[in-house]
């Protein structure tokens, strides 16, 4: 029996109860969860932006130490350190064989699974595959990376998600050039690793928006040069701070119409505007033809920062060795797992930065 934070259904508040969690079976693996970082991701599938299969266990940023391996298991033994990856690539399917795994058809296969029970028999799903909202989790081998050397285990929780999306987002989508100027919508957790990537990228003005003043000094911490509160006349500011011609690249981590389509209008004829948030089917954001011709500007989704974990990890990790990346200046909250409900609020009034579980 482990405590875990159980979704009954879509829109129901999250329970925080015990769950039984079998051993590992072939080929699975138990974690005792070191911490887990709470995403507006988790929000998304809690309220039903995204779906999953309920009653299920949320969370997927999180790390922490093996317990017991399943028969048939190699990568990893008891005792070792590891990232949980929610997005696990199948290696097979047509997107993984051109090289685009974070778009994988197989990736979520797993949520669909059972992998636990409440005490009266409640099938449970693991809600992005590895039930990261739980003290202990039992998850597929593949949904395992190993921490890197010189990562203290409960920061390597935040390379899981928020630092990998964010670095992506900056460095494979956008494609930062040293000295082109960044406009970052949306100063989260994402929002805060996007700010550290584009001032690790080189890039020259940093420009962060966001709805609430008191995001202004992690925003400046984190790299940002510039700092915009959101209102109608937004783009018109970003375009005065960038020399009158917008920004070079936007990065949109909120997922709303309105903001995607201030992002877009805030970047320089041929600008490159990245969508990172993750907004329902009623956002609908428009676009008339002629503009579309006469800016030249780019739209793109990213999903995961297009990255690759096991490749883009140990680059994050010299960077956080070296000091470039500050993993913790990105937590504004360190909570238990009774905290996640109001963690789930303040992301719904946009405060603060990352909330962090620590177990």
């Amino acid at each position: 029996m482990v405590r875990a934070a159980v979704l009954p259904a879509v829109g129901a508040p999250l329970e925080i109860a015990e769950i039984e969690l079998p051993e590992p079976g072939p080929g699975q693996v138990r974690v005792r969860l070191a911490a887990a970082g709470v995403c507006h991701s988790d929000l998304s599938l809690a309220d039903g932006t995204m779906r999953v299969p309920t009653p299920c266990v949320l969370g997927h940023e999180g790390a922490g130490t093996v317990l017991a391996v399943g028969e048939g298991v190699t990568a990893v033994r008891a005792g070792s350190e590891v990232i949980l990856n929610w997005a696990p690539s199948c290696g097979t399917c047509p997107a993984c064989l051109i090289g685009e795994g974070w778009l994988c058809d197989n990736a979520l296969a797993g949520a669909a699974s059972v992998y636990a029970r409440r005490p009266d028999g409640t099938e449970l799903h693991p809600g992005l595959n590895v039930a990261a909202f739980a003290e202990e989790t039992v998850v597929s081998e593949n949904c395992l990376l190993p921490v890197p050397d010189g990562i203290d285990l409960a920061d390597a929780a935040l390379l899981g998600c928020a630092v990998l999306t964010g670095y992506g987002a900056v460095h494979h989508s956008a494609a930062v050039r040293e000295g082109e100027s960044v406009v970052v919508y949306g100063v989260g957790g994402v929002g805060l690793a996007t700010l550290q990537a584009a001032r690790i990228a080189g890039a020259g003005r940093i420009v962060a928006v966001d709805v609430s003043p008191g995001k202004e000094a992690l925003a400046l911490a984190a790299g940002a040069t510039d700092y915009v509160l959101a209102s109608d006349k937004t783009a018109k500011e970003v375009r005065g701070l960038t020399g009158g011609r917008g920004a070079d690249v936007a990065v949109e981590c909120v997922g709303r119409a309105q903001t995607i389509r201030t992002a877009w209008e805030s970047t320089r004829r041929g600008g490159r505007t990245t969508v990172v948030g993750i907004g329902g089917k009623d956002q609908q954001v428009t676009f008339n033809a002629l503009e579309i011709f006469h800016w030249g500007r780019t739209l793109a989704g990213c999903v995961y920062g297009n990255c690759d974990p096991a490749v883009d990890l140990p680059v994050l990790a010299d960077h956080a060795r070296s000091g470039r990346l500050d993993l913790r200046s990105l937590v504004t909250d360190r909570i238990d797992l009774d905290g996640i409900p109001a963690a789930f609020d303040a992301m719904r009034q946009a405060r603060g930065g990352r909330a962090l579980i620590v177990f």
